[in-house]
């Protein structure tokens, strides 16, 4: 078995889809869109790699009232770059193009060097060295 993609809902499509293009290189899909059902999404992947992010936007779906980090569910995800500089490289070009950055560089207690950074969605996304 494998986890095949992880899903996030969106208030805007095409800006969600430019940040993790922009900033994380990822390769995107043609877009779907279903009119009946008022519903569109991409699939966002890395050059052979076989996990996908879905990103996908339907009017219906409610705001998060809550921060992202005090709700039940999913509470990050992760995307691991080859080394402590690129994690300190990109976290401060995030920061400069005005993303909030949610855990500064550091090494956990379990000896993985990351960051977390708010996506334009408000989506914790952890940049994490590759182990």
């Amino acid at each position: 078995m494998k986890i095949d993609h992880i899903a996030i809902w969106a208030h805007d499509l095409e800006k969600l889809k430019d940040f993790y293009v922009k900033y994380f290189g990822m390769t995107c899909s043609k877009k779907y869109v279903n009119p009946k059902k008022q519903y569109s999404s991409y699939f966002l992947s890395f050059e052979g790699a076989e996990t996908r992010i879905e990103i996908m936007q339907r009017p219906d779906i409610a705001e998060r009232t809550e921060k992202q980090s005090v709700t039940l569910g999913i509470t990050h995800f992760s995307i691991a770059l080859e080394s402590k500089d690129e994690v300190d490289n990109l976290t401060e070009r995030l920061r400069s193009d005005g993303f909030n950055i949610v855990g500064e560089p550091r090494t956990t207690g379990d000896g993985y060097y990351e960051s977390i950074v708010e996506d334009c969605e408000g989506n914790w996304v952890e940049i994490s060295v590759l182990k």
